[in-house]
């Protein structure tokens, strides 16, 4: 069954995503880029999509071709040629892409990469000049290697063609109308991996509960994020098919934001929960 959001419930506009300006500037410049492929990747729910969306919207102008295949589609944008895929009668991501090379288009987004035929059509495409917008269910950004290798995909195709995977988690924000300021005990903070002495005169926040959110002290999500940039150290890894664990510690190295470094920054700005933070990281 067709699934067409209501435009209005969601903000498409990339500025709103509430990301870290270094990862807003970055996607800017990504967006802009000739070919490669870019990859969003989190669990169910995590808004993959919609951040995805974002980024074609960005660059939906007049002399553009935009093309998606997605399984149902999600978004209905102006401008942009949707393809719902439906397996029941052959419609596959591997076929409907194969399609799309044949059109000429400029920027091609896959709803989701789940198998080795849809990943090489992928890596064709972005080998063959094109830019390519793609999901995956891993949990970080890191993984999105190991799960393409586990996909059958070549390590040398991968760090050939992939310049950047963006891991994220949507959490629950604290209510503005009710948000209180409260200490953390010592076991919080010892799951956060941080000490009370590091924290300095940083507040914490939770809400108290009122009208407003229905006493849940919560109110709206936002998102918190973990961009791999493919360096040529991270490809000479790739190349040697390491694992997910030495990509990390190598990509942390080199200055990689993790999804928990970036959830303290959202508690010390008093958008989020300790608590949140340590559900979803």
């Amino acid at each position: 069954m067709l699934r067409v959001l209501d435009r209005s419930i969601v903000n498409l506009d990339l500025e709103a995503l509430g990301m870290p300006d270094y990862i807003y500037n970055f996607l800017l410049e990504m967006i802009e880029r000739p070919n490669g492929i870019f990859i969003a990747t989190g669990p169910t729910g995590s808004g993959k999509t919609t951040t995805l969306y974002s980024c074609l919207r960005k660059i939906n102008t007049i002399d553009s071709k935009l093309i998606t295949a997605e399984e149902p589609v999600e978004y209905d944008l102006e401008g942009i040629v949707q393809v719902p895929v439906n397996e029941a009668i052959g419609l596959t991501f591997a076929r409907v892409l194969r399609s799309f090379l044949r059109q000429d288009p400029d920027r091609i987004m896959i709803g989701e990469t789940r198998d080795l035929e849809t990943a090489q059509i992928a890596i064709q495409a972005s080998l063959t000049g094109h830019l390519v917008f793609t999901t995956l269910h891993t949990n970080d950004a890191p993984g999105a290697i190991t799960r393409l290798i586990d996909m059958g995909v070549e390590p040398f195709l991968i760090s050939t063609t992939l310049e950047a995977v963006l891991g994220q988690r949507l959490l629950r924000s604290i209510c503005c109308q009710c948000r209180a300021t409260y200490q953390p005990n010592d076991a919080l903070l010892a799951e956060l991996g941080i000490s009370r002495g590091e924290i300095g005169d940083k507040q914490f926040f939770y809400g108290k509960g009122c009208d407003a959110c229905n006493n849940t002290g919560y109110k709206g999500r936002k998102g918190i994020y973990e961009l791999l940039k493919i360096t040529d150290p991270l490809r000479e890894l790739i190349n040697e098919r390491a694992p997910t664990v030495t990509i990390k510690q190598k990509a942390i190295e080199l200055g990689m934001v993790t999804l928990r470094q970036d959830g303290l920054r959202s508690i010390f700005a008093g958008d989020t929960t300790i608590e949140e933070v340590l559900r979803y990281t």
